[in-house]
């Protein structure tokens, strides 16, 4: 137990707890995590983030590690082993636009476009504060990333799933203002 203060939802669980206190809300700069981080947001559509949390791990490891050049050579056969795996969240629509995911961050790595630039393009390289006490900043922010996702491609993209994940990656600094990993 430690005596900081943290964001209200990161208060109960132990396991979102430490995924507060070590990774939420830390700028990402690495490409392949970016990616993995707004698939498994696209994973929790309709779903609490502590029951994707619970099955990262086999989501790690039935996606390859979530590389995303070897996900975008995934198979029909792929889908039926993802779609039989008990570990991870069973929906073809959502493993199929995690595939499909990967093929644009592939096609993208081939035309000399880095994932993570991209993303850090829309703040110009740097984390933008969202106030710490509304969302209403990365809300907008969220609104015009999710349409340009969605114009690429992508899907489980919407502004919701966007925002949640801008400030998972540390692109938008969300935690409240009393929180100890609050910075600025």
């Amino acid at each position: 137990m430690t005596d900081h203060e943290r964001c209200r939802w990161a208060e109960k669980d132990p396991l979102e707890r430490a995924y507060h206190d070590t990774e939420w809300g830390v700028p990402e700069r690495d490409p392949r995590a970016l990616w993995e981080c707004l698939m498994l947001e696209g994973f929790q559509a309709g779903l609490a983030w502590i029951t994707v949390l619970r099955k990262r791990d086999a989501f790690r490891a039935g996606f390859a590690g979530f590389d995303p050049h070897k996900v975008a050579r995934f198979t029909e056969a792929d889908i039926l082993r993802l779609l039989a795996d008990a570990g991870i969240i069973r929906s073809r629509a959502k493993i199929e636009a995690t595939i499909r995911g990967a093929q644009i961050f592939c096609e993208m790595h081939a035309r000399g476009e880095s994932f993570a630039d991209y993303c850090w393009s829309f703040t110009g390289g740097q984390v933008l504060d969202g106030g710490g006490t509304t969302q209403a900043v990365s809300a907008e922010l969220a609104e015009r990333v999710s349409k340009d996702l969605k114009r690429r491609g992508f899907k489980f993209v919407g502004p919701t799933i966007v925002q949640a994940w801008l400030q998972a990656v540390g692109i938008v600094n969300d935690h409240s203002a009393g929180c100890f990993r609050r910075v600025g």
